[in-house]
């Protein structure tokens, strides 16, 4: 069994390499839900299908925002927790995950479907879109209960010192994933039904997995009774810490509302699936990047609870410098290799036309979103609520929306390209803002 005590004294860059590998593995994987999605999709079912999905990625996203407000949140205390020796209080944290999954989950999907066409609208969807989306949603909500939790356990194996059994969990779920996608889409002629029901069993079959962890007995943190009444403290503390990522995923989905209904206003359908396809193959580089923070994030939970601060500052650098060689590479792919790119989604040449430009411009930025993405989850790993909130916040509220808004009216004759080309320049002042929020915080610590 791993000791969660190596967080405190193992090299600081073998244990990055140890617990962000499976991470980054593990994250890379998952990404590949959306990806093979996607892929299947865009040569079975066409670009329509694709557009439906585009529509679809923000309701799947608030699906994932009240997942991460439960699961970031107490994984982060359980490393604290951890770090503080406090083994009883971490064993009653797991109790609590399941059952507050359980509970936010259950209110998602039963509101979720009520409303799903009405949500979906005004997502972006239109008359030609709305069948598709709808049919991938339907099936992914009567799912998200055993999502939440899938995901959920999966952070607590992280912060329990066991990367590599994350990283198992969501390797099987992606591989039955793949397996099943082309099966339920063309063996089975179920369309975009089917990628969502080969998503939804993926993750029962990995959350089943799981569960034969957690009920060892051996290891430091497991099912036993006692654990599974909510506690006060308990749930405030998590709910707090996780309320960053929440409330970014959050404000993820309200941008992306913004964003669809800007592009299907100038550039319709097509638009609509240019950006799904461009964000899938940045997704892939970003859910890289995430890999990395999940192996950050309880080396610098217990160096932070342990007040070994120098640790928790060399852990962040090394962490900031590996995201922005990643977010470097895409950005390479997207500016010289854009064609190349897009191919893998689709066989279309007129998609594959009006992706190519966009694409390049989007993709300008990508270099500085590494750095932005582990600032932010460097506070949330040392339990800086407030200040995570505001920075996961600046990107898609304070500088996004006035942007996307405001930029195509400059663009009189193509408003779309206003439309793209808000997104480099709201990354961009965003990574400036991090970058002064994060100097502020190490003087603090008089370790900068």
């Amino acid at each position: 069994m791993i000791k969660a005590t190596e967080l405190g004294t193992e090299p600081v860059r073998r244990l990055l390499v140890k617990y962000a590998l499976p991470g980054i593995i593990a994250m890379t994987a998952s990404s590949l839900y959306n990806l093979v999605d996607s892929v299947f999709i865009g040569h079975g079912c066409g670009s329509a299908a694709l557009s439906g999905l585009t529509v679809a990625k923000p309701f799947m996203d608030i699906c994932a925002a009240f997942g991460s407000f439960v699961g970031v949140g107490a994984s982060t205390l359980l490393a604290i927790k951890l770090g503080e020796k406090d083994y009883e209080s971490a064993g009653k944290i797991l109790g609590n995950v399941i059952v507050l999954n359980v509970i936010l989950s259950t209110l998602v999907m039963v509101v979720g479907l009520i409303w799903l066409n009405p949500i979906l609208y005004a997502f972006g969807a239109s008359d030609v879109t709305i069948t598709y989306a709808h049919e991938y949603m339907e099936i992914i909500l009567f799912g998200n209960i055993l999502t939440h939790i899938y995901f959920g356990l999966n952070s607590m194996l992280r912060s329990m010192g066991h990367p590599k059994l994350s990283m198992v969990a969501t390797i099987v779920a992606v591989t039955i994933n793949v397996l099943l996608d082309p099966i339920f889409i063309f063996y089975f002629d179920m369309g975009v039904r089917g990628a969502a029901l080969a998503t939804v069993i993926s993750q029962t079959i990995a959350v089943i997995w799981q569960l034969r962890i957690f009920l060892d007995p051996n290891e430091v943190v497991h099912f036993h009774k006692g654990i599974w009444r909510l506690q006060k403290d308990i749930t405030v503390r998590s709910l707090t810490i996780g309320l960053s990522p929440f409330l970014m995923n959050i404000a993820h989905c309200f941008v992306a509302i913004i964003i669809n209904n800007q592009l299907k206003r100038y550039g319709g359908d097509m638009a609509l699936a240019t950006y799904g396809v461009i964000n899938r193959l940045t997704f892939v580089f970003a859910m890289i990047v995430m890999g990395l923070n999940q192996g950050m994030q309880p080396i610098v939970g217990y160096n932070y609870g342990a007040k070994q601060y120098r640790r928790m500052l060399r852990a962040f650098r090394l962490t900031a410098f590996c995201a922005t060689v990643v977010m470097g590479t895409v950005s390479l792919l997207g500016e010289c290799f854009p064609e190349l790119m897009i191919r893998l989604f689709t066989p279309e040449d007129e998609l594959i036309e009006a992706t190519i430009l966009p694409m390049r411009i989007l993709c300008c930025s990508m270099l500085i979103v590494g750095f932005q993405m582990v600032t932010g989850n460097f506070f949330t790993s040392i339990g800086m609520a407030g200040k995570s909130i505001f920075l996961s916040l600046t990107r898609q509220v304070l500088y996004l929306i006035p942007l996307a808004i405001y930029v195509p009216t400059l663009f009189v004759n193509k408003p779309i390209m206003g439309v793209w080309w808000s997104l480099p320049l709201s990354d961009t002042l965003a990574a400036i803002t991090a970058a002064v929020m994060l100097v502020v915080e190490l003087k603090r610590f008089r370790i900068a």
